[in-house]
């Protein structure tokens, strides 16, 4: 029997070519029991490139023709589940942490976020949201939410600010009618699309946390979450003293919920709080 994209299996040379290049471009470390998954999100890149196995596919990846395809087979990989307010207690110590500086910001002082790893943007909503709720003019103020990640897929998406009814979980009734749209029908599906008040505070971007970072000016608060737990320990080392270099003085940095900064103070953080860290 002839076989199909949906059954053609990943073998061991493959899975290897595969993790290999991944961890290259970016960071992300995936082991053998992890192959299953691989198979399953990849078949279907296959299938639109016209490709009978992974061999095939990964002469392709691996090729100086294949850096477009990189792109997809990063996006496949990575897992891009979010919801709003999600571990809602670091958009707690937010509010905590702004409260003090608003007579400042009020004032022409500057305050800058970032959330690396944005997925599709409900965490950077939800912190423009938790700095409304403070005061609803600082969408005037020099106030800023750089929102990045790997894929630009997401990217793309998260820009558009319009999210279907199943993607709104963690958002009361008021904040919905508060910050976003009223109901658009797409394709049978309710969406709503969030307000300018929200969306001219935040920049979306491509940024692949293992190259360069554009950024000049330091942060007041970074949201890292759920991003590092996919990268070795030795990739995180190298990564938080960057992390510590982009964090002003009295800034924030939170962390994954099952994400920790192994012996903080080697890095020039201590820990304040559940998965919070200062310099």
């Amino acid at each position: 029997m002839q076989t199909t994209v949906q059954n053609v299996p990943l073998d061991a040379a493959s899975f290897r070519a595969i993790a290999d290049l991944a961890y290259r471009e970016s960071g992300l470390t995936l082991v053998e029991e992890k192959a299953s998954m691989i198979q399953s999100r990849l078949r279907h890149r296959l299938r639109d490139l016209g490709l009978s196995d992974f061999p095939a596919y990964c002469a392709l990846v691996t090729s100086e023709q294949g850096k477009q395809e990189r792109q997809y087979l990063i996006s496949a990989l990575t897992t891009n589940v979010s919801h709003f307010f999600r571990e809602n207690h670091h958009f707690d110590a937010l509010k905590g942490h702004l409260a003090p500086r608003l007579e400042a910001l009020r004032r022409g002082g500057a305050y800058r976020i970032w959330s690396a790893g944005c997925s599709n943007g409900q965490e950077a909503l939800s912190t423009a949201i938790t700095l409304l709720s403070l005061d609803p003019t600082l969408s005037t103020r020099d106030l800023r939410i750089l929102a990045t990640d790997i894929d630009a897929q997401v990217v793309q998406f998260a820009r558009r600010g319009l999210y279907p009814k199943r993607m709104m979980n963690g958002l009361s009734e008021q904040q919905i009618v508060t910050y976003f749209g009223p109901q658009e029908h797409i394709d049978g599906e309710a969406h709503h699309r969030a307000k300018p008040m929200l969306t001219q505070m935040i920049r979306f971007n491509t940024l692949n946390l293992l190259h360069q970072w554009p950024m000049k000016r330091q942060f007041d608060i970074i949201f890292c979450r759920n991003v590092v737990i996919y990268f070795d320990l030795e990739t995180q080392n190298m990564l938080w003293p960057r992390f510590q270099k982009m964090l002003r003085d009295d800034g924030l940095l939170f962390l994954g919920h099952s994400e920790r900064i192994v012996h903080p103070e080697r890095f020039g953080f201590r820990c304040i709080g559940q998965t919070t860290y200062t310099k």
